[in-house]
């Protein structure tokens, strides 16, 4: 079964390779069913639901602390003497124990805080794994877009470079040119034939990697729908991003699962009180056999039924306790420090994808205006060069002048679209519902209800309340302000960007 898995996946691999190389799909694929097929079937996402699924569990363990304890036990033990008095002894026993918490100092409170503050901090953290997945499948899907126009273009010049070639060489047979520059055509279309086999490679790359991140071959794929979420200034971009970048949301909840732990370690100097109760029957069979008394048998049969209510403060601990507090106050601050840094890190995310934007922004608009000139100025060109105004070499000149053109345009409209979704991403709106309103999303808080009210009993909320009476306060940060940004400097006047967009240094 492990052979054919891996046969099977290899197959997967080698049909993205073949592909590369085999004619288009008639049947076009759009980046929405790229995403769709992702969001439900991505490993890396499978993995990432089920770990936070796992992590809803230490809530429903939490809780467990206020709820009773029950234990039974059983035993019977049977020895026998030869002596003297030959003795037989049978002893069972069995008892029945029932312990439940009143006041644990806040142990168990604090202990629920830290899980849920735990459970919060792994729902960002699904967050920004289905971003980092959307942004990898947005890659992916605009790569192959790429490849495919970019093989599109060097097949076209290696059918206008043979045309070329064929027209050289009848204008060498008629003497109007050498063969200088037959040799220079025929080099030229060398040149194209080794670019084409070079995109062909490329776009078989970028194939296997889709199939990697989305799951399958890719066919002829649409043309990609516009991101309408990205904003129109970089100060709404900091703005949405300091409310709803995943990682800054991730560092906020761990800090409060930390100040809930502070909380827990404090409560090891505060009293408990418990109450048990039991009950238990044991009996005793003895027989002894002797010369002078015969047989003898003694039975004894008892039971017993306790109820008790313990009271119990730590006096002295050897330390371990204040240690134990001040370990986990180190931990908050490097929780409390995490922010910030989540915060700065967020702050270079927004920049660095605005300034890619509006570059690739800006190249996308030369590059088209270059392709119109240079597609003019070769038309010009192979006109002139038919009246003898422009040798041979001025149109391959020409000709490649503006291939380079088409892909640089290709080039810059793949980085316009990366650098959006980046910008998105960094902004924490990477997000299904932004991008395919027809993708149903994936409902952490659905999971965590179907188990949060595991093993649930009516004395739960009686007992949490008493048991956060007088609990050390879990508080948290003082609010941060606005994002700390360089100041912006104006867009490059060649940049598309709308007004009052700006760019970072």
């Amino acid at each position: 079964m492990v052979g054919s898995g891996r046969m099977g996946g290899w197959a997967v691999l080698s049909a993205a390779g073949m592909l590369a190389l085999s004619p288009a799909i008639a049947q076009a694929e759009t980046l929405a069913d790229a995403i769709a097929l992702a969001y439900q079937t991505n490993p890396t996402l499978q993995s990432e639901r089920a770990q936070l699924r796992a992590l809803n569990e230490s809530y429903v363990q939490a809780r467990a602390g206020f709820r009773p304890q029950v234990s039974g036990s059983a035993e019977y033990d049977y020895s026998k003497s030869p002596s003297t008095y030959e003795t037989e002894v049978d002893n069972a026993s069995a008892t029945l124990s029932v312990t439940q918490p009143i006041y644990t100092g806040g142990l168990v409170t604090a202990q629920v805080r830290a899980a849920m503050a735990d459970i919060l901090s792994g729902r960002q953290k699904l967050r920004q794994t289905e971003a980092q997945v959307m942004q990898q499948v947005i890659l992916a899907y605009v790569d192959v877009r790429r490849d495919q126009e970019a093989l599109r273009i060097a097949q076209d010049n290696v059918s206008v470079l043979n045309r070329q070639l064929d027209e050289t060489k009848a204008r060498f047979d008629v003497g109007q040119i050498t063969r200088t520059d037959v040799a220079q055509s025929e080099a030229r279309l060398a040149q194209a034939q080794a670019q084409l086999a070079n995109a062909m490679a490329q776009l078989g790359v970028s194939r296997a990697g889709y199939v990697a991140v989305i799951g399958q071959s890719p066919g002829e794929l649409a043309q990609e729908p516009e991101l309408t979420a990205v904003p129109a200034t970089i100060d709404e971009a900091f703005a949405i991003a300091d409310k709803n970048n995943g990682g800054i949301l991730a560092a906020d909840f761990a800090e409060q699962g930390a100040a809930a732990r502070v909380a827990e370690a404090k409560s090891a100097n505060r009293p408990t009180v418990s109450i048990r109760a039991g009950i238990g029957a044991s009996s005793t069979l003895q027989e002894s056999k002797s010369l002078s008394f015969g047989l003898v048998k003694l039975g004894v049969y008892q039971e017993n039924v306790t109820a008790s209510a313990v009271l119990t403060q730590p006096l002295f601990t050897g330390g371990l306790n204040s240690s134990r507090i001040r370990e986990a106050l180190e931990d908050e601050n490097v929780q409390r420090i995490a922010i910030e840094t989540a915060r700065r890190t967020a702050v270079q995310q927004v920049s660095q994808a605005w300034n890619q934007l509006l570059a690739a922004r800006a190249g996308a608009v030369s590059n088209q205006k270059q392709v119109d000139a240079d597609q003019v100025a070769w038309e010009g060109t192979r006109q002139e060069a038919q009246v003898g105004l422009r040798t041979t070499l001025d149109v391959l000149n020409a000709e490649q002048e503006l291939h380079n053109a088409q892909l640089a345009l290709v080039n810059s409209k793949h980085d316009q679209y990366v650098a959006s979704a980046g910008l998105l991403n960094a902004m924490g709106r990477l997000e299904v519902k932004y991008l395919d309103a027809s993708i149903k999303p994936y409902d952490p808080e659905k999971a965590f209800n179907r188990v949060k009210g595991g093993g649930a009993l009516p004395l739960d909320i009686p007992i949490s309340t008493i048991d956060g009476l007088g609990s050390p306060h879990v508080s948290k940060p003082p609010p941060q302000g606005p994002m700390v940004t360089a100041a912006p400097v104006t867009a490059p006047p060649s940049a598309p960007a709308q007004a009052g967009s700006t760019v970072m240094p």
